[in-house]
């Protein structure tokens, strides 16, 4: 199943879906439990809770590129956008959970008001990859959808629409190739064939299971559901 061949009503609502996802999940820690630690190392949730928010107000800037034809990147450099997550994990709880509401409702406000012509309008990621508006449904679908799962209180991949898994997937794998990562990897996922990160390269070690514990596997929120054959951890994607 394909996320980029879906209607861009249907993509918009599962993006949205997974916002209310994340929502709930962060509604139900307690304010002294933002302290705690995530699925992601070095980053409390306070961190995680002010990189999804700054998520946000990033991809108003495409949107606003978009609309408008003037230039306005996501972050003005990497260190900058590290500096504005680190400031923003100061911030007091109310304020935190404010950030990442207010700004979810920003860009669900720049979605509804975007001109249809604009959607096709060519935009530049922060990893460099030159986009249409569009895509920035997607690129908020993994993201809520997977940081809910990292603040580490109960999401689990197995809630996820199998069109995200499969499109968190096959960005995993796509990126494993481009970096020449993952040789001898393959990935069985049940009643599915397997894939083969480096076809050229003999297997040394499979992965197989359902679809959520794959995805969970190949992105690096460990092994819980999947048979494996070989080395235990997977490679590094982003």
């Amino acid at each position: 199943m394909d996320f980029a061949a879906l209607p861009l009503p249907e993509r918009l609502l599962i993006t949205q879906r997974g916002t209310a996802f994340f929502a709930r999940r962060l509604s139900e820690l307690t304010d002294d439990e933002l302290d705690g630690d995530t699925l992601l190392p070095g980053w409390t949730r306070r961190h995680l809770v002010a990189h999804v928010g700054y998520n946000a107000a990033a991809l108003c800037r495409l949107l606003d590129w978009a609309s408008s034809g003037v230039e306005t990147p996501m972050y003005e450099s990497a260190e900058q956008r590290g500096r504005e997550i680190d400031e923003g994990a100061t911030l007091p709880p109310a304020a935190i959970r404010n950030l990442f509401t207010h700004t979810a409702a920003r860009l669900a406000e720049r979605w509804r008001s975007m001109p249809a012509s604009a959607w096709d309008s060519h935009v530049r990621t922060a990893q460099g990859r030159t986009v249409p508006a569009s895509e920035t449904a997607w690129m908020r679908t993994r993201e809520v959808w997977i940081h809910a799962v990292d603040l580490g209180n109960g999401g689990r991949f197995g809630e996820f629409p199998d069109v995200v898994l499969d499109g968190v997937l096959a960005d995993v794998v796509t990126l494993w190739r481009a970096r020449d990562r993952g040789a001898g990897l393959s990935l069985c996922v049940d009643g599915r064939p397997s894939i083969e990160i480096q076809a050229s390269e003999p297997t040394t070690t499979s992965v197989s299971g359902p679809l959520a514990a794959v995805v969970r596997w190949a992105t690096g929120r460990g092994a819980v559901g999947v048979d494996i054959k070989g080395e235990e951890t997977s490679p590094a994607w982003l």
